[in-house]
């Protein structure tokens, strides 16, 4: 595994950082770095954990569970390049310098895709932004439709543009975004995820990047020791987070009603026999296309779509200047803001009911960035600035002044504003354009699912990439079908665009305010900017959204509660899901086996060691768990080699493949057992097929027995005392399945020499499967025990491979309170028992699987 050297080199990389981090960007995977480091290290070691592991008695496979209390510092290493950011530069889903070295050509490829992506959503509420707003206020004269077009061009302007575009885009997480990704920022940068499974180790990835100390550090480091000793501000912060989701997945949901629905809608302007009820069914048919062809990615469809979103934004500037030069120019006195409050002045509450409808002009965009880790922030940007919005503009501009020659066409302003000859292309270009519309949320949806399930709070599902260039593309089947079900019945049973409407708004400020707070914490612990801007940013905007929020609560009665309910559900999925894996891990962390335990385990046990390796999955970062024991006490025969694997998901997107495992040494070196800590971030993807995992695992434990050797060698005076292990006679026992009592006094995985009675142990010793290796009188005995090792691991590789899996589940104890019983041993356990098993993704063959069952009580 590569090595990072703590040097001093790339000052201006520091410089450039500090700029950069003024201006709310992070730190590129080329640029120095900052870390935590032991203050008795001389570098950092990504192999090995903070305990130094060898034969020595009182140091054999200790699993220090107090590591985090060892003194550390804050350091800057060089720049970072190693094998996997050659091989990223492939892979646009990875780093945020993908998009770099694009030639013009795949920029403007790449812009299309951004425009049917990214802003189908915001593109679209033109269609109904309006006749939502004037069906809560309808029409008095000509200053009602100028104070209500101020109202939406000042909105867009302030929400999309200056919050979302210029602000919350540059609190992504390496390129990722949504609210898991700024979850995951804030844990990789205090310690307030529920799962007590951190290590020190983690810090020393190479995309785990801190801040740069700044002026305002000392108050960053309050805010972090607050959050890391308050279990009540974890449990506040994860609460936010899991609602911010909930609504983000009731966005994917009221997001394609509302736009087929406003777009079919117009079939009732252009024929005068359509009725609603006709609308309803042809809207149901587009949605049963649109979520079946979900299923062929984001690159295709978008590349598919982004020319039909391009020509729908030309449509809409093109018929806000015809507008504007036909009927009335004088509209463009809206800009003025004073406008605003002649508006509220005039209509009062009726002009605090439209806020709800006024809100629909701002729909997608935390779409914008919910979907980041599809595009890069430039393109974004840019898309936005000089194309989305100013057409956007010029489109609400054109309605307002049709408006006020026409204040009757205020049911469907857009489609009555169309010029006479054009309506039917028009009409099949803004479908086209829902449709597309409808797909943003859905895929952000997506995208939002896959991290939360990386970070424990979602059951495992079935997730197919749909591209192998940008592998933040993914497609989740049961949630595609399960938020077609649900748009259905929505569709179904509020038929009403009005009321469809106000549970967009519902969903969509949900998730506004849920950002706001957590882009607040960002700014206050990793960007540690001046608190006056922070302030500024949390009461102007959260003020505003809780303004907004008011009016759509004031009228959930008429249906739209439907979707409010919707999203408590998925709420309580995600925390019940959360609640359950905490409290397993933490009983696995108190019945773990000690190492007193696995080091003094008898050969009266009946248990031997046969060839081969065994690959004992479980979800400890520490220790050795509990279920091990059942395999000592049920199988006839361990494997001469045991490697306890626990797939870890890291706060970062990508963990480099040179930093993926983590060993370390479980007992003695005769015993031939190991820890291996599989690292993944929440954007990597686990595509390898078993064959290939357990290749990568060999060659890593290889190196790092190479690494280890080697260091030991520098460190130690040449005298080796590693047979001097004292026979304790102890009084502890293990209990089989069937009720037999086995001692633990006579040492099971020791030298051969300790268990003579023992013929078939002989296996368990790599001294007498390398018996016959030629012995060379210049080769030292350190490279003898070196090779010895190798060559036991390479036999038993060849012995083959087997998977032992532990299903561990829980069940509430009898004295437990009542809904703590409802929730663990029913609801928890259906999720449990109906998501996807971890090791699905490796492919493993039936006949390389061994399972044993161990339920706790909690």
């Amino acid at each position: 595994m590569a090595e990072v050297g703590a040097g001093s080199g790339g000052s201006s990389s520091s410089r450039r950082e500090e700029i950069n981090g003024a201006g709310l960007s992070s730190m590129d995977s080329l640029e120095s770095r900052w870390v935590f480091q032991d203050e008795d290290d001389s570098e950092i070691d990504d192999e090995e954990d903070d305990d130094d592991y060898d034969d020595a008695p009182h140091l054999a496979g200790v699993d220090s569970d107090d590591e985090d209390t060892q003194d550390q510092r804050l350091i800057r290493t060089g720049p970072r390049i190693d094998s996997f950011d050659v091989e990223a530069l492939e892979v646009p889903g990875a780093p945020r310098s993908d998009y770099e070295d694009f030639g013009m050509g795949r920029k403007i490829v790449l812009a299309f895709q951004t425009l049917g992506v990214v802003f189908g959503d915001v593109g679209t509420s033109p269609l109904y932004t309006f006749s939502v707003m004037f069906s809560k206020a309808p029409i008095n004269g000509n200053e009602d439709v100028i104070g209500a077009l101020s109202l939406v061009l000042y909105t867009l302007i302030l929400i999309p543009l200056i919050k979302y575009v210029l602000v919350v885009l540059w609190a992504n997480d390496d390129g990722e975004g949504g609210t898991f990704a700024l979850y995951s920022l804030i844990c990789r940068h205090a310690k307030v995820s529920l799962l007590p499974n951190q290590l020190p180790s983690d810090a020393r990835i190479s995309s785990f990047r801190l801040k740069v100390p700044s002026a305002e550090l000392e108050r960053s480091l309050k805010i972090k020791e607050r959050l890391e000793t308050s279990l009540t501000l974890k449990k506040l912060l994860l609460v936010l987070v899991l609602a911010g989701t909930s609504m983000v997945i009731a966005d994917g949901v009221v997001t394609p009603a509302m736009s087929v629905m406003s777009a079919v809608g117009g079939l009732k302007v252009g024929v005068d026999a359509i009725e609603q009820d006709e609308v309803v069914m042809i809207s149901v048919a587009f949605l049963v296309i649109l979520f079946s062809v979900q299923k062929f990615g984001t690159s295709k469809v978008g590349l598919a779509v982004g020319p039909a979103l391009f020509i729908w934004f030309c449509s809409l500037a093109g018929i806000g200047i015809y507008n504007l030069l036909k009927y009335d120019t004088s509209v463009l006195k809206a800009f003025n803001p004073v406008h605003i409050y002649l508006y509220f002045k005039r209509n009062s509450v009726k002009a605090w009911y439209a806020l709800g409808g006024c809100l629909l002009c701002a729909t997608g965009s935390e779409a914008m960035f919910a979907d980041l880790c599809y595009f890069s922030v430039q393109s974004i940007q840019l898309t936005f600035v000089f194309l989305v919005l100013p057409c956007l503009m010029l489109g609400y501009l054109g309605q307002a002044a049709y408006l006020i020659n026409n204040p009757s066409g205020e049911e469907q302003p857009f489609f009555y504003s169309i010029p006479g000859g054009m309506f039917w292309p028009i009409f099949l270009i803004a479908n086209i354009a829902a449709l597309i519309a409808s797909r943003t949320m859905t895929t952000a949806t997506f995208s939002c699912i896959k991290q939360s399930t990386a970070l424990g709070c979602f059951p495992r599902l079935k997730i197919v990439h749909t591209s192998r260039k940008f592998m933040g593309q993914i497609y989740i089947p049961v949630i595609n079908w399960f938020l077609l079900v649900v748009c259905l019945i929505v569709v179904c049973s509020i038929s009403s665009i009005n009321e469809i409407g106000n549970a967009y708004g519902i969903a969509e400020l949900g998730v506004m305010m849920m950002t706001t707070i957590l882009v607040t914490i960002v700014m206050l612990l990793i960007w540690q900017i001046n608190i006056v801007i922070v302030l500024s940013f949390v009461i102007f905007f959260l003020g505003l959204e809780l303004t907004f929020f008011s009016s759509v609560l004031w009228s959930v009665t008429d249906g739209s509660w439907i979707i409010l309910v919707f999203a408590v559900i998925m709420f309580l999925i995600m925390y019940i899901w959360n609640y359950g894996s905490k409290l397993k891990y933490e009983t696995e962390v108190k019945q773990k086996l000690s190492m007193d335990l696995m080091r003094e385990l008898g050969c009266n046990l009946g248990t031997i060691r046969a060839p081969g390796i065994g690959l004992v999955y479980n979800e400890l970062a520490k220790g050795v768990p509990a279920i091990f024991g059942h395999f000592l006490t049920t199988l006839p025969a361990i494997h001469s080699m045991i490697i306890f694997v626990c797939i870890k998901y890291v706060p970062v997107p990508m963990v480099p493949q040179s930093e993926r495992f983590l060993f370390r040494r479980v007992c003695p070196k005769s015993y031939h057992i190991f820890r291996c800590i599989a690292r993944y971030g929440y954007k990597d993807v686990r595509k390898e097929n078993h064959q290939t995992f357990e290749q990568l695992l060999i060659e890593s434990i290889e190196k790092f027995i190479r690494r280890e050797a080697q260091e030991r060698q520098l460190e130690s005076d040449g005298d080796e005392d590693t047979d001097n292990e004292e026979d304790t006679s102890l009084s502890r026992v293990l209990i089989a399945p069937n009720g037999s009592v086995y001692s633990l006094a006579v040492p099971l995985l020791a030298e051969f020499g300790s268990c003579s009675n023992n013929p078939i142990s002989e296996a368990s010793t790599s001294e007498e499967v390398t018996a016959d290796l030629p012995v060379d009188p210049s080769i030292s005995d350190a490279e003898h025990g070196l090779e010895r090792e190798l060559s036991f691991i390479r036999k038993a590789k060849e012995s083959g491979v087997v998977y032992l899996l532990g299903h561990g589940d829980i069940r509430a104890r009898k004295d437990s309170w009542f809904i703590k019983k409802l929730v663990i041993n029913y609801f928890y356990a259906f999720l449990r028992k109906n998501c996807r098993r971890g090791i699905a993704n490796l492919s493993v063959p039936h006949s390389h699987l061994m399972q044993v069952g161990m339920t706790y009580m909690v």
